[in-house]
């Protein structure tokens, strides 16, 4: 392999929390990842507006808690003017041709991965790996997109050793589950986004100024 292995770990962030921060630690050491994106979305049209703070102040919780880790967050796909997560991983290949990147997902996602649009596609794009989640395991092998992928499986060590950085390829990461989410920490503070007002943050991978736009991204 050639170049610095990066992984991508795509969200709302709204907000981001300590589980976020723990799940992309375990990755990056039993993956052995050079350094580990937050792609922020812009905003996710398969998931309700109502409750959805503004990109800036789901953004500035992502650097919050992503400080003094091998953890960039970025909006980049505002930039890239991207909707669909295929769309995404073409452009970040083309942007980067010196990276090689891993997919991140939870086993939630993984569930419901069959109604993303080009769900192979994205498989084929690069290696996914995907985080045991409390309550979604049963759901995820039993899916179609499981189906399909059971034949890449492939361990971390297996990807570490790779020579030749392929895909389709499924590693799955278990680790002691955290309960901790993001909705549970909006019922508990509706205001949670009051604390991450200011001007316009710098994105750490682009360099541009964080604003809050409409458009979003599908899956």
């Amino acid at each position: 392999m050639k170049g610095p292995v990066t992984g991508l770990l795509g969200g709302s962030f709204n907000p981001a929390h300590g589980g976020h921060r723990r799940i992309s630690l375990f990755a990056l050491d039993a993956l052995q990842l050079d350094e580990l994106w937050w792609l922020v979305s812009p905003g996710n049209p398969l998931k309700p507006k109502k409750g959805m703070a503004p990109l800036a102040a789901r953004y500035r919780s992502a650097r919050a808690q992503s400080r003094n880790a091998r953890i960039r967050a970025t909006a980049i796909e505002r930039e890239l003017g991207t909707r669909f997560t295929i769309d995404t991983l073409k452009a970040l290949k083309r942007r980067y041709p010196k990276r090689r990147f891993v997919w991140l997902m939870g086993a939630d996602n993984l569930a419901q991965f069959h109604h993303w649009k080009d769900w192979r596609g994205i498989a084929r794009e690069m290696p996914i790996a995907v985080i045991a989640r409390p309550g979604y395991d049963d759901d995820a092998l039993a899916s179609p997109a499981m189906a399909w992928l059971r034949n890449y499986r492939l361990s971390a060590a297996g990807l570490r050793n790779r020579r030749e950085w392929s895909a389709p390829a499924l590693i799955e990461l278990r680790f002691d589950p955290d309960p901790r989410s993001a909705t549970s920490i909006r019922m508990e503070d509706p205001d949670w986004a009051d604390r991450y007002v200011g001007p316009a943050p710098r994105d750490e991978v682009t360099h541009s100024p964080v604003q809050d736009i409409a458009r979003g991204r599908n899956a």
